[in-house]
């Protein structure tokens, strides 16, 4: 112990030496300064978020709490105001235009409507050496996105799957999202506002593959489901809103997202997998240009990336996590398939495309769409 001691007093004097720059005979010689980062911003203060509804734990010993408690001095404001992506973009674009978020440290929007933030300069670039739990545990298959290849502007919150949401107890026969279309369920069904969504599941219903779809293709499926409209046969276009109605059963089965089964309040609406497959997709959180606090976004970003606090909302939300290592926290979400999905649960799911061709097929295509929907 003695020599170990004598060993770091001689090493503690030679740092000192060499931090003072002694002269030629000691050191080297160098007259080089030493460089020490300076540190980060404190994380305090007001921290504004704009999530999807029911995507994150609630009550005591939340998420929110916990951060809170690590943070002390920080305020976490969690607004559950995006029900679909072309709403909310519609709403903040004129701000974003200006360079300003509306008060918003961070928001979570769908990788497509991120990559078209991020392309019309709406969004911050992450540098990952600030977030370090998302460097260490985001899952492997989601660090090299198409939307994102380098992970630039965008860390994920949630995957998920589109689908059908059913009661059983009322429409057990609707295994296909062509079933919605049968009479029989006339006024009683539901679909989503969004395009990428939609569309992609009615071709696959029909036999088309979205990944080989033709503009023509997608503007078939808009003209069926105006026909749908016309007809009576679909209730509405909604966003999160159909939650609603499944509880209260004002629908027996709508298109939607998986997690969302577990804020369904009826027993009997089960996520059900259509015959041809599902849509994949995540979420993604993103700090806009001119953002508050972005200090605070980053320190939410890594905080939620620990699979500890992980587990807690995977738990919770019942979607895909994109976070490795939740599972060995807490074991039961490796059996839940909305959590953690087996390969041959989705063999036959599609990545959420945009429609092809130019920018002007794709702006043609969604006029069609939002046409329809907005009617």
């Amino acid at each position: 112990m003695r020599v170990v001691l004598m060993a770091l007093v001689a090493m503690a004097a030679s740092l000192v030496l060499a931090a003072c720059g002694g002269d030629d005979d000691v050191g080297g010689g160098s007259d080089q300064e030493v460089e020490v980062a300076e540190p980060g911003p404190p994380v305090e203060g007001e921290f504004n978020i704009s999530n999807w509804v029911g995507y994150i734990d609630k009550g005591e010993g939340s998420t929110i709490e916990e951060f809170e408690a690590k943070y002390p001095g920080t305020t976490v404001n969690y607004t559950e105001d995006v029900n679909d992506n072309a709403d909310f973009f519609g709403k903040l674009q004129p701000l974003l235009d200006q360079g300003e978020s509306g008060g918003r440290s961070m928001f979570v929007v769908t990788d497509w409507m991120a990559k078209q933030m991020y392309d019309l300069g709406y969004l911050q670039e992450i540098d990952y050496a600030d977030v370090p739990n998302v460097d260490a545990n985001l899952k492997e298959s989601l660090r090299s996105p198409a939307f994102d290849p380098e992970r630039k502007f965008s860390i994920p919150w949630q995957s998920g799957m589109t689908g059908l949401l059913v009661n059983q107890a009322l429409a057990p026969d609707i295994k296909s999202i062509n079933d919605l279309f049968d009479p029989q369920y006339k006024g009683k069904v539901t679909v989503l506002t969004e395009m990428r969504d939609v569309v992609p599941l009615m071709m696959k219903a029909d036999g088309v593959d979205p990944e080989d779809a033709t503009k023509e293709d997608w503007l078939e499926q808009i003209d069926q489901l105006q026909e749908a409209v016309d007809s009576g046969q679909l209730r509405r276009f909604t966003g999160n809103d159909y939650i609603q109605d499944l509880t209260n059963e004002n629908v027996v089965g709508v298109i939607g997202w998986s997690g969302d089964i577990a804020l369904v309040e009826n027993d009997d609406v089960e996520f059900v997998m259509p015959t041809d497959g599902c849509v994949l997709w995540s979420d993604n959180m993103v700090i806009p240009v001119g953002a508050p606090n972005t200090a605070a976004a980053l320190a939410w970003a890594d905080f939620v990336y620990d699979p500890k606090v992980q587990a807690d909302i995977s738990d919770y939300v019942r979607y895909v996590s994109p976070v490795q290592g939740i599972e060995e926290v807490n074991p039961t979400l490796a059996k839940d398939p909305l959590v953690n999905p087996p390969e041959e649960f989705t063999a036959d799911c599609t990545t959420q495309p945009d429609p092809p061709g130019s920018a002007e097929d794709v702006q043609e295509v969604t006029e069609a769409f939002q046409a329809v929907v907005t009617q």
